[in-house]
């Protein structure tokens, strides 16, 4: 279901055809609903930081609150009460106390998890002989998979197929086009892409090493068009492509946005799946069915 938010757009090239197999509902006016540009993705509201500290050093920041809390609870137990405590309940204190402490500080929900299960993760592994080098493998494995999140804002999460597909009807099919997807992870969307649309030229950008690595592995294995750089989107220019695809997450999307007003052609593509801009109103917002997540775009 594609829904036009902006001006009439019938007088538009077939970029902003609607799909036919899209689903649409209209009103008894016969007009499409309309998203406002106040409007926010169900379920993402409180994930943008109202502060100015990543969320990753407050998160150890509450944590370390968090922990000088529960050590001033075991020496009330041990030295006033002179009670023997239990270590599985002060882990469990511990992380109550730091998911309470990132509620109030408006942390996103998936952090305030992290911050209650870390304690506790922490005691059940220092109870089990586990060879050093596992704890090697698995750091290595995390920083190769999500490297600069802490920083971004940007967890990985893969895209799936009905987005493809969606994507894919919607671009321009009278013309060659040059599309990047920042943030392309294993580069699934594009390699999707490049065997359908051979006569065009499809970029990745990714900065963490892992899923980059797998994309050129995939790209080379499948013969691919689609080309996959492990390079910081934000310092490539967005004039040199016709479409570009963003899966990030709402904090990336206001420097996204900017840039892309900054850089990008007339007659250029800006797409973003799940995540809108606020107070920027999309030409056109993809849907497939009611209910799943939707992709933003907007005409330049």
């Amino acid at each position: 279901m594609v829904r036009a938010t902006g001006p009439a757009q019938t007088a538009r090239s077939s970029l902003t055809e609607a799909p036919r197999h899209f689903r649409s509902s209209r009103n008894a006016a016969g007009l499409l609903p309309i998203m406002t540009s106040s409007s926010t993705v169900p379920g993402y509201e409180a994930d943008i930081p109202r502060h100015d500290i990543k969320p990753a050093t407050l998160a150890l920041v509450l944590q370390g609150v968090a922990f000088a809390a529960t050590f001033a609870a075991w020496l009330l137990l041990t030295h006033i009460f002179l009670l023997e405590p239990n270590f599985l309940a002060l882990a469990l204190f511990q992380g109550a106390i730091a998911m309470l402490l990132s509620g109030i500080f408006r942390m996103a929900v998936w952090w305030r998890f992290i911050q209650l299960i870390f304690p506790l993760a922490v005691f059940w592994t220092h109870g089990l002989s586990i060879p050093s080098w596992v704890y090697l493998s698995g750091f290595m494995l995390t920083v190769g998979l999500f490297w600069t999140t802490f920083r971004t804002q940007v967890p990985f999460y893969p895209s799936h197929e009905g987005v493809w597909r969606q994507v894919a009807q919607y671009l321009p099919r009278d013309r060659k086009i040059r599309m990047i997807d920042i943030g392309s992870g294993l580069g699934d969307l594009l390699l999707y892409l490049a065997d359908r649309r051979p006569d065009s030229c499809f970029v990745g950008a990714e900065i963490a090493p892992l899923p980059w690595l797998v994309s050129r592995v995939h790209a080379y294995l499948r013969k691919s068009n689609a080309r996959f750089y492990l390079r910081n989107y934000g310092k490539m220019d967005f004039a040199g492509f016709d479409v570009v695809f963003a899966y990030l997450s709402p904090a990336a999307m206001p420097a996204v946005w900017e840039k892309a007003r900054r850089e990008m052609l007339p007659g250029s593509i800006l797409m973003s799946y799940e995540f809108e801009v606020a107070g920027n109103r999309p030409t056109a917002i993809l849907q497939q069915e009611q209910g799943t997540p939707p992709i933003y775009v907007w005409h330049f």
